[in-house]
């Protein structure tokens, strides 16, 4: 009697356990699916990036690995021209020896050689946060993007710097040569290809005081001091005794140049 008991209960016990299991597998399928289905549309909406807000909107982060990104690219592309050179160096060909001696004549002026010498440091810099937020509270103001540092406010210095003698140059410690592009993306500026945020710093080995009047008498570096002075965007210039600048490494290929007309000085 007691083994019939026995056999009976584990009869029970064994349908209760499949029953159990029957229920459990489609339940579990179904939890599984569903969590597929968050992870795809979570994929689809990120597109690719992190759906987390601040690594969105650090901007200074991003700048950072985008600027790390391209100086390792241009790493390479100077490596590879470095073996070029010198492949083209091995060459015995009179005619290829001669226009060597022609390349490395033009280096120099051309911007392709280390340069040490007196100059100026010039840092140009946004308005404080206090006054862009004032502007942007003020409907009908002044508008905000004017208390920022833009691509004509560099390109002003650059240009006044050059027209006072300047032997060679640099912006965010890249030097600067006759290929050289600015050009303002969003709240940065790229400088061959790399992106910048403020404070902008350009620096010029020559003759002080030339660099410094050619400053003083430029017309469209006083456009950029009226909202200096009135918006408190940043402007220091700093005489240096020593500067001692890199060559340029980079691509000088020109793709394209067109002259523009002459206006009359303005940060629009």
């Amino acid at each position: 009697m007691r083994a019939d008991r026995r056999a009976s209960l584990e009869r029970w016990r064994d349908l209760f356990r499949f029953r159990l299991r029957g229920r459990w597998r489609p339940a579990a399928a179904a939890m599984f699916v569903f969590a597929g289905a968050l992870f795809v549309t979570t994929s689809i909406n990120s597109k690719g990036l992190d759906l987390r807000e601040s690594s969105i909107t650090d901007l200074n982060h991003v700048v950072r690995g985008e600027r790390d990104h391209v100086t390792d690219q241009q790493d390479q592309v100077t490596g590879l021209t470095r073996e070029v050179s010198a492949l083209s160096r091995q060459v015995s060909d009179v005619e290829v020896k001669n226009l060597q001696a022609q390349i490395d004549k033009l280096r120099r002026p051309a911007g392709f050689t280390p340069v040490t010498g007196a100059g100026l440091t010039v840092t140009l810099t946004d308005a404080p946060k206090s006054a862009i937020d004032a502007a942007r509270a003020t409907p009908g103001g002044l508008d905000p993007n004017e208390l920022v540092v833009h691509q004509q406010d560099i390109q002003a210095v650059v240009n006044a710097l050059w027209l006072g003698g300047a032997r060679a140059m640099t912006i965010q410690g890249q030097r600067v040569i006759s290929t050289t592009g600015i050009k303002c993306v969003g709240n940065t500026v790229m400088l061959h290809g790399v992106p910048y945020s403020p404070p902008y710093v350009i620096s010029a080995i020559g003759d002080v005081g030339a660099l410094q009047t050619s400053l003083d008498d430029s017309e469209y570096v006083d456009a950029y001091l009226t909202f200096v002075e009135n918006y408190q965007l940043g402007y220091q210039v700093q005489p240096e005794g020593s500067l001692d600048f890199p060559g340029y490494e980079g691509i000088s290929t020109l793709k394209y140049a067109v002259a523009g007309n002459p206006e009359r000085p303005t940060r629009d």
